[in-house]
Parts: structure tokens; C-alpha cells; sequence
């Protein structure tokens, strides 16, 4: 809902009625537009999963997976129930912490479809989504792949018990595999409201193929159980397995650790489907923590009782079965149990027992064909929820458009607006790994991908609570900022513990995404976190810099630019911009006389596309000195306050005198007036042109504005001389007075830019003849104390000689129009003239003044003949005395800067020091 104007509210309106309705109704207008607006039917209204069936089922679901019945029970044989239990708590304190975060970012307002990925890119700003949310669409399709394997070797095994064999073990895990994943496509593109069904038939599978296995622990084992290890609850077997007997290349903890961790990373599935939840906000939580709870409960209870059931290692020989008085050599706990597995121990050929079958949790239940049916329900409904949160998060990610040519993947087709396009992609991924058909490859992979997820998910929490944004505030308070940056650390500690090479993989590809979407800078606003951390570093900083007293070495030229709408200044903006950027403050100011107001964040983005480093502040004023004195007052914030006015140069001075610069002395403030020969206004070139509506009202009138026409702004920007290269050309700076250094500081600054690095700067002093080498070097060693490099000082001797007649008289004629004839005026009208317009030169004050006329006379004389070539002239401005009427002024800054093709900037410091040779 668009909240009226506080202007529209300000103005008298007839009483319609509404005036006692109360800020609650219009809170609730924007929520419940969306329910009139489909009120007209129900078919229209898209299918919408509460918490149990939307998140708790869905992600028990999920973190059952293959993992659990193929997986689990050899784990348990390597590293021992107690390891098992430290390598499930681990996993799930990891998750845990995660979910935590995840609650807590889902209530703190609407969550939109995308899961993981809209959570990080809406807390953390795109740089930092974008990447995850790749990376996790890509997991997401692994993880498919890795549950339809899971359910492919069950399958091939199916098989080879028996003898159906298709062509061989790999290849049948091909074949089924692809075929398995291509039926779970097609319910995918039947719609959520098919596949929530498929996953409510697969949870109430698993739960009937759980009861069976505990039956089947409580009955007593025939002696066919017996011979492949099984022999009921056993106090000697439980002890002994209670420690790990690590086997094979395989046997380490953090191995176990990487291959089991996927079963616990269906914690997002709920998050992922986000948008097709009631209220996201309350069943994210609530779903997440039950199914946590509940699967870690059923985990830790079979690894301890499938513990305290089977031995490591069974022959599944009934041969081996021992007599009651029997004088057969005879090792290990199977003796005991009137069982001699010693010959296949030793020989490593067992074939049965936790160690060596996958086929554990068939053999101890009370009907096995049941437990297949928990093992493809588990896989199964895994792969299915994977296949469909992917193609969802990705369709989110390419919505936001934060990456090219992804745009095809965003269309959604149905009233669940399905991402069919998506799903083909999803589909096309996990199909590539299903014909790796290696289980224990695909998962360590998988497990990597997720952690990164996890890592950033926590940071985005612990980010966003320590940024003190009034706008955090979740209504899930059971969580800690800690905790989040806790479950970070962990998380992508335990990447590299697990394996490393996938971890470095892994960031190097989100650091790749990261550095794309930093440098493209795509136009959203989400509000993240990371623009309040900034905000808070700017404010402390800030605060902290204005106790600091001001020191000569850490002087910074910050300047107030008069440029009025900076779209029609490019030239001043860039040549300011050219000094500033990356080292001092600049600001563009705007008077605004005639215009109401002008659209200042159409004005950044203008600043942006030129890359050029400003803010924008405008003022509201009757004329432009008012303007100018009032902004060298208010602009800046403690320390970060200009110090240094720059402006143009008028070419039309005649009829808009350049007031403000009296006032900026007044107020401490250095001095630039910018001149080009053809001035700094391009209004009329643009109008020349045509391309005053594609650029300057692009930025006033924003309301007409498109993303096309935003492309084209940038197109149709006008280049200036200050952004090509300057090559060999000369940087000419006469150094008439000494200001504190500011004149020579500016040159510096510039050619530490690229593209003036290669012009060399000289500099001109006035000297006499005789001493004109002493001044010289006087001059260089002073430069060179100062750390400047300076090309080559040249000292002016000449600079006392009477300017050229043909000069003198073009400079009394610019001034005629501004003299006040008192010899043909009588007293009283002369002394009227001279109160009302007090910028008028008189006769006295032109005599008086006369010798200074002619030396800027001359001074322009020496500038034309010897920066003819230079790129930039630098000339020291004269300061405006109470004396000196403002048109005679205006004169000898005209004066001192015509005539030349390059820039001029005419300069001025404060008198100050602006540099030192002191370390102190």
C-alpha cells in the first residue's frame, strides 16, 4: 500500500467519512488486499500447508534419508555407539544452531518463496545471496541425486539377491537411478498439491517400517539370524560395541562424520517451499525444532539399539554354529554366543554383520520386505522434497535478476506458480550424478555445499542482531547472536575438516558469485543488514573523528561544489571528482531558486553510473548567494565538513555576479572557481543534441522513468575532457602567493590518478633576473621537503613589465559597461549612482587600483605564451578585498583565465597549512 504524501495530507479535503479510521485498518489494507483480490473464487487460490504437513513431516522426511537404513549401521560398526552418538549430537547441534538462526530471520517479517536464499539475500544484501543462493540450488540437486542412489543400490541389491541383475552392479545403479528420477520429475510437475500427497503416503511407510524394526529387535533370533550376526538385545554385544573399530581407507572419525552429516541437512525443507506455507512465520519454527527433535530421538535410539543387537562381523554359515563341548580354536565375542566367525574374521571375508552388509536394519526387523518399503519411502521422499525445493529457490534467485541470462528459469506456470523450466534444469543436475552411482563419493560433496549454506545462514543472524537495526525484530526470542556466530564458525571449520578440497571449491566458486555481483551492483533495496552495519560504522566513526583535533598530515581537501543539477555540470563533477575520489569528501550542492524540489536519489544514481564519489544535498533559496552562504554553514556532519567552496565560472558574470566568495573566506573556507573555454552548462548542447529529455529529465522526472530508460542514461552520458587520458601534457601551476600549500597540493592529488599519471607538473614563481637561479633552487628543495614531484620550476622575470596596449584596452572595454562616469555626472546624481549600485567601478577606485589591473593584464600575457599546450593551468586566485568593487573583481578573474583552450582553476587556501615536512 503507497502511504499519501505528508504534503496531500497537509491540504484541506471535504470529509468523506474516513477521517476516524484508525493507523491498525490502514496497517491491515495491504495484508488483506490480497484476499479481495481473490475473493472471486476459490479455484484461483493457490494450495497453502500448515506447519505439520508443510515443514514437520517434510523435513523428517528429508533427514530420514538414505543415510539411515543403508548408512547408519556401519557407522555404528566403525566408529562405535558412542562416537555414533558424539557424530549425531555434533550433527545435530550444527542443524540446531541453525534452525535457531532460521527461526529467527522467518519471523522477523514475510517471508516470500526461495528459502534459505531469500533469508541470507534479504539479510545480508545480494552480494552475499546471490552466491548462496546458487550454491544452494546446486545442493539441493546433488542431494537429490545422492537419496536416488540411496534408493538405486537398495534396488540392485533387490536384485542380486535374486539373480535379476540387469548388466552389472554400477550400471543397474545407472539405470535405475535415471529412471527413478524422471517419475519424481513428473509428480514435481503435477503440482505441490500431488506431491504433498506422495510425501504424507511416504511418512506414514516410514513410521510402519520403524515399528517393525523394534519388533523385530524384541524377538528372539532364529539361528538363520544368528549365523549373519543377529542375535537380539545383548549386554556383551552392546559393551563391545560401545568402541570404534575403524576399518579400510574409510575408517576415521571425520570421514563418518562427512558421510552422516547429510542425513541431518533437511532442516530447510520446510524454509525452502516458504511461499506455499499459511503463515511461514509461525510454522518455520515450530516444524523445524519438532522434526529436529523427533529424528534425532529415532537416530540415536537405532544406532544404540542396532548396537546392542549384531555383531561386527558374521559368516552367515550355518556350519559355523558351535557344539555345546566344543575344543575348536576360537576368538572374539562370537564364541560366546556359541558361534565361530574366527576363520572369516581373520581372512577379512565376512560377508555379514554391522561391518560388512548395508543390509543391517532388513535382517534385525520382524518382516524385512517392510523395512524396503521404509528404505524407498526414506529415499524417495527425500529426492522428491530436493527436487522441489531447488527448482523453488532457484526461480527466486533468478526473479531478482541478480544474474544474466538466468531470467529464462524464473517463469512460473499454475496457480502454485510452478517453475517448471526449473525443474528440467534441477532435473538435468542430479541425472549428471546419478551416473556417478558411488554413494560415499556424492555425499561428502553434498555435505560441503550445505555447511557453506549453514555458515551463512548463522552470520546472517549473529549479523543482523549486532547491527542494533531498530527494523530486527523477530518474534522468535530463543535465540542468541553467539549462538549464530558460533554455528558459523563451526560450520566452516567442520568444511575443511571434512574435505578440504570441496571446501576451497566451494568458496571459491561464492567467492567468484560475490565479486560478480560486487562489481555489477544490481538496483535492490532490501534493507540488509549489511546497510545498518554500515550505517553504524559511519555514525561511530564519525563521532569518534570529531573529538579529533584537526592535524596538518591528515589534511583532506573537502569540497562544497556549487554545481546545481550535477547531470548538467559533468565537467565540474569530474574534475573535483578526479581529486576527491577515494581520499576526501566532496558534495554536490544544488541552489535551488526556481524549482519546488528536485529528486535527489535519481541525482546519486546519476553520481554512481559516472562513478563518481559525491553526495548530493540541495537548499532552498531566493538568490544564489543566500544559497551558498547557508550550505558552507549546514553541509557535512562533525569533521566530514567541506573546508573548500569550488564553482564554475560564469561565463555571463555581466548579469549573475559570482557573490559566495567573500563568504567563503569569511568562513574559513579555500577556494576553486573551474573555467572551460566553452563553459560548464551543457544544457544547450544537450538540447543541441537531443538528448536533454534521455538524460537531464531522466533524473527530474523520475516517475516516467523505466529500466530501459535508466540503460540509456548511462549510454547517452556526455564524456569530458577530464575523463580521457591527459598522455605527456603539462599541469602549469602559478604560484603567485602563497595560500598554505593548497595550490600545490591539487596538482599532486591529480597525478595519482591513471589518467594523469603520465603529465608533469611545473610550476611558475615571480622572481627578479639577478636572483632568478637562487629562487630556483629555493624553490625545488622546498618542493622536494615537501615530497612533491614537480617536473621543472620556472621563474616568471618578466612578470613586472606593463601589460600589451591591445590587452589593456580589451580589458577596459569588458569593464565600460561597469564604470561609474562621475566627470559627466553632477555630485548629487554621482553620489545616488554609487549608493545604488555599489558594484560600479569609479574613477578613484580604477586609479587606485590600475597597477593591480595591469599586472593580471600581464599575468594572463605569460600564462597564453607559455601553457598554450598544458592540460590543466592552476593560477592563484586574488582575494577580494572591501575595496574592490565586485565587477572590477569579476574583471581580473576573467582576465587572469581567458584566452586559454585548456581548463583554468583558479585557486585559493585558506592561508592554513595544507602540508608539512615535519614527521611530528
Amino acid at each position: 500500500k503507497v502511504q499519501p504524501a505528508i504534503l496531500k495530507l497537509q491540504s484541506p479535503v471535504p470529509n468523506t467519512g474516513d477521517s476516524g479510521r484508525g493507523s491498525v485498518s490502514a496497517l491491515q489494507e495491504s495484508g488483506n488486499e490480497s484476499k479481495e483480490n481473490g475473493a472471486g473464487g476459490k479455484t484461483a487460490q493457490p494450495v497453502r500447508f500448515g506447519w505439520v504437513t508443510g515443514v514437520m513431516v517434510r523435513c523428517m522426511l528429508n533427514i530420514w534419508g538414505v543415510i539411515l537404513f543403508l548408512r547408519l549401521s556401519w557407522i555404528t560398526s566403525q566408529a562405535g555407539i558412542l562416537l555414533t552418538w558424539l557424530i549425531i549430537l555434533m550433527s545435530v547441534l550444527v542443524t540446531s544452531i541453525t534452525a535457531l538462526s532460521v527461526s529467527a530471520i522467518s519471523t522477523n517479517g514475510r517471508v516470500s518463496s526461495g528459502g534459505a536464499y531469500f533469508m541470507i539475500s534479504r539479510t545480508l544484501g545480494p552480494e552475499l545471496g546471490g552466491p548462496i543462493g546458487v550454491v544452494f540450488s546446486f545442493a539441493n540437486a546433488l542431494a537429490c541425486a545422492l537419496n536416488t542412489v540411496g534408493f538405486s543400490e537398495t534396488v540392485r541389491d533387490l536384485l542380486i539377491e535374486y539373480d535379476s541383475q540387469i548388466v552389472d552392479s554400477i550400471n543397474d545403479v545407472r539405470i535405475i537411478g535415471s529412471i527413478t528420477v524422471t517419475v519424481l520429475l513428473l509428480i514435481s510437475l503435477a503440482g505441490m498439491e500431488w506431491e504433498s500427497k506422495t510425501q504424507i503416503l511416504f511418512f506414514l511407510v516410514l513410521m510402519v517400517s520403524f515399528i517393525n524394526y523394534f519388533v523385530g529387535t524384541l524377538i528372539p533370533a532364529t539361528p538363520q539370524k544368528q549365523s549373519i550376526g543377529v542375535f537380539g538385545y545383548r549386554s556383551e554385544i552392546f559393551l563391545e560395541n560401545l568402541f570404534p573399530d575403524w576399518r579400510g581407507p574409510e575408517g576415521d572419525f571425520f570421514r563418518m562424520f562427512a558421510i552422516f552429516f547429510p542425513s541431518a541437512i533437511g532442516i530447510l525443507a520446510g524454509a525452502n517451499i516458504s511461499g506455499d506455507l499459511k503463515e511461514p512465520e509461525i510454522a518455520i519454527p515450530r516444524g523445524t525444532l519438532m522434526a529436529i527433535f523427533w529424528t534425532t530421538v529415532s537416530y540415536l535410539a537405532i544406532s544404540s539399539t542396532v548396537g546392542a543387537c549384531v555383531l561386527r562381523d558374521a559368516s552367515g554359515n550355518m556350519n559355523d554354529s558351535l557344539p555345546l563341548n566344543f575344543t575348536e580354536a576360537c576368538e572374539g565375542l562370537s564364541c560366546g554366543l556359541g558361534w565361530n566367525f574366527t576363520e572369516c574374521q581373520q581372512s577379512g571375508t565376512c560377508s555379514f554383520g554391522l561391518s560388512n552388509s548395508f543390509q543391517v536394519l532388513i535382517q534385525v526387523s520382524g518382516f524385512g520386505p517392510l523395512i524396503y518399503a521404509g528404505i524407498f519411502a526414506a529415499t524417495l521422499s527425500s529426492a522428491l522434497a530436493f527436487l522441489v525445493s531447488a527448482p523453488k529457490v532457484f526461480q527466486c534467485l533468478c526473479k531478482d535478476n541478480i544474474y544474466p541470462y538466468i531470467g529464462f528459469f524464473a517463469k512460473g506456470y499454475g496457480k502454485n506458480n510452478e517453475p517448471l523450466r526449473a525443474y528440467l534444469l534441477c532435473y538435468i543436475i542430479a541425472m549428471c550424478f546419478i551416473l556417478i552411482a558411488e554413494l560415499n563419493v556424492i555425499a561428502p560433496l553434498i555435505s560441503n555445499f550445505f555447511l557453506c549454506s549453514y555458515a551463512l545462514i548463522n552470520f546472517s543472524c549473529f549479523h543482523a542482531s549486532n547491527t542494533n537495526s531498530p527494523g530486527w525484530r523477530p518474534s522468535f526470542r530463543y535465540f542468541s547472536p553467539w549462538t549464530g556466530l558460533f554455528g558459523a564458525v563451526i560450520s566452516v571449520v567442520l568444511m575443511f575438516l571434512l574435505t578440504w578440497w570441496a571446501a576451497l571449491i566451494a568458496f571459491g566458486l561464492i567467492i567468484f558469485l560475490f565479486g560478480y555481483v560486487v562489481y555489477k551492483k544490481p538496483e535492490v533495496n532490501w534493507g540488509s543488514s549489511v546497510q545498518a552495519s554500515t550505517y553504524n560504522m559511519a555514525l561511530s566513526y564519525s563521532v569518534s573523528l570529531a573529538g579529533v583535533e584537526d592535524h596538518v598530515k591528515n589534511y583532506r581537501p573537502q569540497c562544497l561544489v556549487l554545481t546545481g543539477p550535477p547531470t548538467l555540470r559533468p565537467a565540474l563533477v569530474d574534475f573535483v571528482g578526479s581529486f576527491t575520489k577515494n581520499v576526501s569528501l566532496m558534495i554536490c550542492g544544488d541552489i535551488l531558486m526556481s524549482v519546488s524540489q528536485r529528486n535527489s536519489n535519481e541525482m546519486i544514481k546519476w553520481l554512481n553510473q559516472r562513478k563518481v564519489r559525491s553526495f548530493y544535498t540541495s537548499f532552498k533559496a531566493s538568490d544564489l548567494r543566500e544559497g551558498a552562504r547557508h550550505l558552507l554553514q549546514a553541509s557535512g556532519l562533525g569533521k566530514m565538513k567541506p573546508n573548500i567552496l569550488v564553482m564554475g565560472f560564469k561565463m555571463n558574470w555581466q548579469e549573475i555576479y559570482l557573490f559566495g566568495l567573500s563568504d567563503a573566506f569569511d568562513s574559513n573556507h579555500g577556494v576553486c572557481v573551474l573555467r572551460m573555454m566553452d563553459g560548464l552548462d551543457i544544457r544547450d548542447e544537450l538540447e543541441t543534441e537531443g538528448m536533454l529529455c534521455s538524460t537531464v529529465c531522466v533524473c527530474l522526472v523520475p516517475s516516467l522513468n523505466n529500466v530501459d530508460n535508466r540503460k540509456n542514461t548511462v549510454n547517452d552520458q556526455i564524456k569530458t575532457v577530464f575523463q580521457s587520458k591527459q598522455g605527456k601534457k603539462t599541469i602549469d601551476v602559478y604560484w603567485i602567493s602563497d595560500d598554505g600549500g593548497l595550490t600545490l597540493l591539487v596538482p599532486y592529488l591529480l597525478t595519482r590518478r591513471k589518467r594523469w599519471r603520465r603529465s608533469k607538473v611545473r610550476v611558475f614563481i615571480i622572481g627578479e633576473q639577478q636572483t632568478m637561479e637562487n629562487d630556483r633552487k629555493e624553490m625545488k628543495t622546498l618542493l622536494q621537503r615537501f615530497r612533491l614531484d614537480v617536473h621543472d620550476v620556472i621563474v616568471m622575470t618578466d612578470s613586472e613589465r606593463p601589460p600589451l596596449a591591445k590587452n589593456m584596452r580589451r580589458f577596459e572595454e569588458m569593464l565600460a559597461p561597469f564604470r561609474l562616469n562621475e566627470g559627466q555626472l553632477d555630485e548629487r546624481t554621482a553620489q545616488q549612482q554609487r549608493t545604488e549600485f555599489p558594484w560600479k567601478v569609479t574613477d578613484k577606485e580604477m586609479d587606485a587600483l590600475r597597477l593591480k589591473s595591469e599586472k593580471k593584464v600581464r599575468l594572463n600575457e605569460i600564462i597564453r605564451r607559455n601553457s598554450k599546450y598544458a592540460a590543466l593551468v592552476l593560477v592563484s586566485l586574488p582575494v577580494p578585498q572591501a575595496d574592490c568593487p565586485s565587477s572590477l573583481y569579476m574583471s581580473w578573474l576573467d582576465t587572469l583565465s581567458c584566452g586559454l583552450h585548456c581548463p583554468v582553476l583558479l585557486i585559493r587556501g585558506n592561508q592554513q597549512n595544507v602540508m608539512t615536512f615535519y614527521c611530528q
